[in-house]
């Protein structure tokens, strides 16, 4: 399920970003195709960073003593 900004969830932009590198991978793609794919999934790759930094934050913070 996307985020409410729109952004995808780290699921949907991680299967996205497989999706698309398979894709550039079997090579069948024109070059402009090919790096609008590229574009994309670096897009993607940042979206999955950011969700993944969030959720790590989040982590610390719980494993923070209480004081």
């Amino acid at each position: 399920m996307a985020a409410k900004d729109g952004k995808p969830s780290y699921e949907e932009a991680r299967d996205e970003l497989a999706e698309i590198v398979e894709s550039l991978e079997d090579g069948s793609a024109t070059l402009e195709e090919s790096l609008k794919l590229w574009e994309r999934g670096e897009e993607l790759a940042k979206i999955c960073q950011e969700w993944l930094d969030g959720a790590k934050k989040k982590l610390d913070a719980a494993k923070k003593p209480a004081q």
